[in-house]
């Protein structure tokens, strides 16, 4: 399996560690995103752990979700590549995810 993260989930793990970096140090700051990029890459042995996405249903592409703290690691399996779609904030609006 082959982990790849698309141009959106880049986005927005940038945009959420940009929120919360004027309230965490540089050392939480770098913590948060390593636990989210490392949670991602258990995905590579075991792609189905996550649970599926209910508020992405409607799109029929099996979206599932990895939860580390507040974030949602959201992701397709499509044959021999998992694609990481968003990296979405559980705090905000859950209607900003359904796309």
């Amino acid at each position: 399996m082959k982990l790849i993260y698309t141009e959106q989930a880049l986005f927005s793990l940038e945009e959420a560690l940009n929120f919360i970096a004027p309230k965490v140090s540089n050392k939480k700051l770098d913590e948060i995103k390593n636990n989210i990029l490392d949670a991602a890459d258990t995905l590579i042995l075991q792609p189905q752990q996550g649970q599926m996405e209910p508020l992405l249903e409607h799109l029929g592409l099996e979206h599932r979700r990895l939860i580390v703290s507040h974030y949602k690691i959201i992701y397709r399996v499509i044959e021999k590549y998992i694609y990481i779609t968003d990296i979405f904030d559980s705090r905000q609006d859950p209607e900003k995810m359904k796309g």
